[in-house]
C-alpha cells in the first residue's frame, strides 16, 4: 500500500509539470478516491481558482455545481452582505456588530450568526407566525439571497440560521416540513466569493481587508480548540510557511472548508472542498489541501 501511495503521488506530481489546473484538479480527486475508498463520488465536491498576478484566474472544478448543505460556510457570506450593506449605508455599521461578526468568523459561534442575520434581514426568530405576517417575514429573510441572485449568484440559498439542535417557532415554519428550504451552497459559489473578497471586487479595499483579517488562521497551530478551523481542514495539509485565509464548518454529516491559501513560494490559490457522510474522518480535507499543494504549478 505505501508503494502505492508513493507511486500516485508521483503520477499527479508529473502530471502537474505540464497539466492545467483542471488536470491537477483531476488528478487530486483521482488520488483521493484511491485513498477513502469507501468515498462515494456523489460524496465529495471541490472548486479551485488559481489566483495569477495578472491576467484571469483559472477555475478547476470537480462537482461545483452541486448544492450541498454548507454547515458554518454559509456565515461567509453573511459576512460579505454584512459589509457591502454597510458600505451602502443600509445597515449601521456598529461595535455590537462588528462584535458579532468577528465571533460568527473567528470562532463559528451560531449565536453571533444568528444576530448578524437579524441585523441583514430585520427579522428575529420567536414563536410561529400567523400566514400574513409570516410571509413578510420570510420576504425579508431572503434577503441575502435576493442580493447574491442580483450579482448573478445561483443554485444557493442563503436565508437560515445555522443550528445544532434544530430550528423552532417561526424558523421552524420557515424551513419546512421536510427541511426543503435549508441553506445550501456550491463550491464554485463559495470561491467565487473568496476570491471576490480576496481581491476586493465585492466592497472597498479597506473592508476586504477587515474580512481577511477575520479570515486570517495559522496553519501551524496544533490545537485551536473547540471550534477549530484548522485542524481537520484545509491547514493541516499545508506546506509549511504557507498562509491561510479560511471558513470551516461541520455537522454530523458534512464537513467542508472555504480557504484562500499562499505557499511559501508567493502563489496564491483558493480550494474549497465540501464532503458528505464523512465528518468524522478529520482525514480527508487535508489530504485533498496536502495533494493539491505538493503538484500546484
Amino acid at each position: 500500500m505505501k508503494t502505492f501511495s508513493v507511486l500516485i503521488l508521483t503520477a499527479v506530481s508529473i502530471a502537474a509539470q505540464t497539466k492545467p489546473l483542471q488536470e491537477l484538479l483531476d488528478a487530486t480527486v483521482v488520488a483521493t478516491f484511491e485513498k477513502f475508498p469507501t468515498l462515494k463520488r456523489e460524496e465529495l465536491a471541490i472548486t479551485a481558482i488559481d489566483l495569477k498576478e495578472h491576467g484571469h484566474p483559472m477555475t478547476a472544478r470537480y462537482r461545483g455545481d452541486a448544492a450541498i448543505y454548507p454547515a458554518s460556510v454559509i456565515k461567509l457570506f453573511y459576512l460579505e452582505a454584512a459589509h457591502r450593506w454597510m458600505e451602502d449605508g443600509k445597515i449601521k455599521d456598529t461595535p455590537e456588530l462588528r462584535r458579532a461578526m468577528k465571533d460568527m468568523i473567528v470562532l463559528s459561534y451560531n449565536e453571533a450568526t444568528h444576530y448578524v442575520l437579524d441585523v441583514l434581514t430585520e427579522t428575529t426568530s420567536g414563536p410561529e407566525l400567523a400566514p400574513a405576517e409570516m410571509e413578510k417575514w420570510s420576504e425579508n429573510r431572503n434577503a441575502v439571497n435576493r442580493y447574491f441572485a442580483a450579482r448573478g449568484y445561483t443554485n444557493i440559498n442563503a436565508n437560515q440560521k445555522p443550528w445544532c439542535e434544530g430550528p423552532y417557532g417561526r424558523d421552524r415554519m420557515f424551513v419546512g416540513k421536510n427541511y426543503t428550504n435549508r441553506n445550501a451552497l456550491t463550491t464554485d459559489a463559495t470561491a467565487r466569493l473568496l476570491m471576490e473578497i480576496a481581491q476586493n471586487q465585492a466592497v472597498s479595499e479597506t473592508r476586504s481587508k477587515q474580512m481577511l483579517e477575520l479570515l486570517k488562521r495559522d496553519p501551524m497551530q496544533k490545537d485551536d480548540g473547540e471550534e477549530n478551523q484548522v485542524k481537520g481542514f484545509t491547514g493541516s495539509g499545508l506546506p509549511p510557511g504557507s498562509k491561510l485565509w479560511s471558513k470551516a464548518g461541520w455537522t454530523s454529516d458534512t464537513r467542508h472548508d472555504a480557504a484562500l491559501v499562499e505557499l511559501p513560494t508567493g502563489k496564491k490559490f483558493i480550494l474549497v472542498t465540501f464532503t458528505l457522510n464523512h465528518a468524522s474522518d478529520a482525514t480527508l480535507i487535508p489530504f485533498v489541501a496536502k495533494m493539491f499543494c505538493a503538484n500546484f504549478p
